[in-house]
């Protein structure tokens, strides 16, 4: 009985998350040409901001409780998420083209910043505290309440710089595109996010009761169940966008996320305490450069990632979380 209202409450979670999507890219997308900005821009900061929801309550209530280990973790797993999975279904089901701001500017700024956070948090590693540790739980590094403030600093830029630009670069207007008054566009954007996330976390609470249910251990639940329930909402959100042929609004969902998450949500969290770096996360932001720049000479190659990529993009997942639950 139980596991039947597990399955049900399942069903119901992946229903408000298709709907929730669906209305929101409707909305989203009018807004834009309200605003006369591409799809691009809507993605890169509210789509961004509302997919990324889940992630910033996971990780603010970690720093709370001093477990920022596992805010980092979070914002590492569901980037590479976004990255590899997102974005690699998206093209899998259809070739996704990416627009030239996001491979000059955007996705190059994502790679950057996680490498920078990377060698600051190397630092203490660097003068020979435990760099050389075989012990993955070994302590490796700081990212300090000043380097959380200066990553929030850095966003409230970076968001600056995107409606500047936009400003600047207005899309020319199409006359036969769906148009909404700008009340309705909020409206649904709003519910959209609404469902969105009650959708997410339904998914997530009883995915986790059926996986204790045929036993399966905590640490592989988090490592699935949770990475998986954060990036929900970016995973069906570009979804629904890309089939809708809002591409740029896909692409610029994951793209936007992923610069959220490093530079608010893990900035947020080390302002209200610092987060301790351990080697397994070392190794987590190296994997997730390297799988970046490999996405990126995709996103080169003929301007967009093809099928074949996008397949790939998800078998390096696959590899990478392989590795995760065995080391």
């Amino acid at each position: 009985m139980l596991i039947s209202l597990q399955i049900l409450l399942l069903i119901v979670g992946f229903v408000c998350l298709i709907k929730g999507a669906d209305l929101f890219v409707d909305g989203a997308s009018a807004l834009a040409r309200i605003f006369r900005v591409s799809g691009v821009v809507i993605g890169l900061t509210v789509a961004a901001l509302g997919t990324s929801a889940p992630e910033l309550a996971v990780s603010t209530s970690a720093a709370l409780q001093e477990a920022n280990e596992i805010a980092l973790s979070n914002v590492l797993g569901s980037n590479a998420f976004n990255l590899l999975v997102v974005l690699g279904i998206c093209a899998a089901i259809k070739p996704l083209p990416v627009e030239k701001s996001i491979l000059k500017r955007d996705y190059p700024l994502s790679v950057v910043i996680t490498l920078v956070l990377m060698l600051l948090s190397c630092f203490p590693a660097i003068s020979g505290k435990s760099f050389l540790t075989s012990d993955m739980a070994a302590y490796a590094g700081d990212v300090t309440r000043i380097t959380g403030l200066i990553l929030c600093a850095a966003f409230v830029l970076y968001i600056i710089w995107i409606v500047v630009d936009a400003k600047k670069h207005p899309v020319p207007e199409e006359p036969d595109a769906k148009r909404f008054p700008l009340w309705k566009c909020i409206l649904l954007i709003v519910l959209g996010l609404v469902l969105i996330i009650i959708g997410g976390q339904a998914v997530v609470y009883s995915a986790k009761a059926l996986a204790e249910a045929f036993g399966m251990t905590q640490t592989l639940i988090g490592l699935t169940v949770v990475a998986l329930g954060t990036s929900l909402p970016e995973l069906v959100t570009s979804i629904v966008a890309a089939r809708k042929g809002e591409t740029g609004l896909a692409v610029g969902n994951v793209v936007g996320s992923n610069i959220f998450n490093l530079l608010f949500i893990l900035g947020v969290s080390s302002s209200i305490h610092h987060v301790a770096v351990n080697m397994a996360s070392l190794y987590d932001m190296a994997i997730l450069i390297v799988s970046s720049i490999i996405t990126y000479v995709f996103c080169l190659s003929g301007k967009k990632i093809n099928r074949i990529e996008g397949i790939i993009m998800v078998m390096i997942y696959a590899g990478f979380m392989s590795f995760a639950a065995v080391r």
